[in-house]
């Protein structure tokens, strides 16, 4: 047997270094921790997958002469929100919008048709066909008011202006004698009527728009300029994202969790970057897209008072066209869409038709409120009716917060189904247009 002091010298020669065990010790916590991660996303990845029926958008367009990019008719259109768990299918009709197939015109003619234009309020991609507020209008106006024979459609385009959508009423709507056309107007109308605003917005030269805009001549005279089909060549691509953000972006295409994980990401930067815009500058940091601002504010299209920092400023300021003072980017827009409701009105009058505009959601407010007075001043000069449903909702105690999704201030179900109500009890106080 070996003495004691042989037997603990070779126990501390077996035993290894401090460092060693710490090592070890990081990379068995670090194993754990890892494994703990990956089971997580492993568990995550199986349950969206289970939960949801699809990961991205697909919305299949396509470019129509004169009208503008709109949808691919007959596409089916898959619409993902994930923040609020809305996956929502659905079929474009043969015109190319996103609702059921028209009427046939000589069932138009014979009753009360009426026509909705408009932007994603009127596409609604976040809800079924069914669920549309011109559908659901359709449906109770057969109960209460079914003398009129009312039948409607919609043509409704996510992110297009007034101006953007006379064709949808020149190509399409006019041809079914509708008795009524309803403008259903939201606030970012004003700034998608603004050549300048939406030649930032796509990133394309003012004179190669994909939708009809409106242009000053030489007199600083508005007119309409056609959609042009070769846009696309003139769009200003911004540099190549860093690698790992590339890397990401493929990623959050085929797992859904690193969608999900991506989507909360996006939300937490929207949330930060509303919390700082009130005190931070206009980002400059971008050398590509001040030079492109400057190009715009430069163009023959735009008010010689236009210049880049109001441009750069646009998208830090959380509602400009509310301010009592407006810069004259925004003295621009409210122009333009004077403009804009003035050759609908002009269009309605030579056939017949009736036109009122629908003033969308709480965020138009009501009579005292600078947006909504400003739309409203611009409607009234040309003697049309503006139905507020800010108004309605307020009458019926309805809570705005019901009616939107809770990350996005589309309508949901019920928001549809509000809009609905507030066209039909203005259609029950004047049945007249139905004559």
């Amino acid at each position: 047997m070996k003495p004691r002091s042989i037997q603990t010298n070779a126990l501390l020669s077996s035993t290894p270094p401090k460092y060693v065990r710490i090592l070890r010790t990081a990379a068995w916590n670090a194993l754990f921790v890892v494994s703990g991660l990956l089971l997580i996303a492993l568990v995550g990845e199986v349950y969206l997958r289970l939960a949801n029926p699809f990961i991205e958008h697909s919305i299949p367009s396509q470019f129509v002469e004169g009208v503008g990019r709109i949808r691919k008719p007959n596409a089916e259109i898959r619409y993902a929100s994930w923040h609020d768990d809305n996956f929502v299918v659905s079929r474009a009709n043969s015109l190319g919008f996103l609702d059921r197939e028209p009427v046939s015109a000589e069932r138009a003619a014979a009753g009360c048709h009426i026509a909705f234009i408009g932007d994603s309020y009127v596409e609604a991609r976040e809800v079924p066909i069914a669920d549309k507020f011109h559908v659901r209008l359709e449906e109770m106006a057969a109960r209460e008011l079914p003398h009129l024979a009312i039948t409607t459609q919609a043509y409704g385009i996510f992110n297009t202006g007034q101006i953007n959508q006379i064709p949808f009423y020149d190509e399409y709507a006019r041809y079914m004698i509708p008795k009524l056309i309803v403008l259903v107007f939201y606030i970012n109308d004003f700034y998608d009527n603004s050549v300048a605003l939406q030649s930032l917005w796509y990133r394309t030269v003012p004179d190669r728009m994909p939708f009809m805009t409106a242009h000053r001549d030489a007199n600083g005279t508005l007119n309409l300029r056609p959609p042009d089909p070769e846009y696309y060549r003139f769009r200003l691509h911004p540099p190549p994202a860093p690698w790992h953000n590339r890397a990401w972006k493929r990623l959050s295409m085929i797992s859904y969790f690193a969608k999900w994980l991506d989507m909360k990401k996006r939300w937490a930067v929207n949330i930060a970057n509303s919390i700082s815009a009130g005190t931070s500058a206009p980002n400059e940091t971008d050398p590509q897209l001040m030079a492109w601002m400057a190009m715009i504010a430069a163009h023959p299209c735009c008010s010689s008072s236009l210049n880049a920092e109001q441009l750069a400023l646009h998208d830090r300021l959380e509602n400009p066209i509310n301010e009592e003072r407006l810069l004259p980017l925004y003295e621009d827009a409210l122009e333009y869409t004077a403009f804009a409701i003035e050759q609908f009105k002009l269009r309605t009058d030579r056939d017949g038709a009736k036109l009122i505009m629908l003033a969308a959601t709480d965020e138009m407010g009501t009579q005292g409120d600078p947006q909504f007075d400003r739309l409203n001043a611009i409607a009234e000069t040309y003697g049309i009716p503006v139905i507020s449903q800010y108004d309605y909702m307020v009458s019926q105690r309805y809570d705005d917060r019901d009616g939107r999704w809770t990350h996005d201030l589309h309508w949901n179900a019920t928001g549809h189904q509000w809009a609905a109500e507030a066209v039909l009890e203005w259609l029950k106080a004047n049945q007249d247009v139905c004559d």
